[in-house]
């Protein structure tokens, strides 16, 4: 029963909670039922601190003009199907659902995605698996 409730929470009900600058982005590009769906998907979800680093460039994608800017930025970060760490092999490339590929790379126990590392590796979602990344990835 505990583990149930636990698998209860949809990634953005997750990203709400612990990356609140992503669940923002994904509120802003019309992207919530989408990562609400069935799924299953895989999210590299960048932290907060990966947002503000690139602080004035999210401050731009967040107005409505650039939604659809925005929306192609998120949907790079999401690859269909649930994809736990171990799943990911070197020099793999995953299709995302914005349609380019994303490069996976493994060294010394170290997990990238394109320029990103992940920091925290499979957060169950009951529609998926999030990695966090410490980088926004663009395509």
């Amino acid at each position: 029963m505990e583990n149930e409730m636990k698998m209860s929470k949809d990634i953005v009900a997750i990203a709400s909670k612990d990356a609140k600058t992503l669940a923002a982005a994904v509120t802003a590009a019309g992207l919530v039922p989408t990562l609400q769906g069935d799924g299953p998907f895989t999210v590299f979800a960048p932290t907060d601190a990966a947002f503000a680093s690139i602080q004035s460039e999210v401050d731009k994608l967040l107005k409505p003009e650039n939604k659809e800017k925005l929306s192609k930025i998120l949907t790079y970060h999401v690859v269909s199907g649930k994809m736990h760490a171990a799943d990911l092999k070197d020099g793999q490339e995953l299709t995302t659902v914005e349609g380019s590929k994303l490069k996976v790379m493994v060294k010394d126990g170290n997990v990238m995605v394109g320029n990103a590392k992940v920091t925290s590796a499979d957060i169950s979602a009951s529609n998926g698996v999030i990695h966090v990344i410490d980088k926004v990835l663009l395509p």
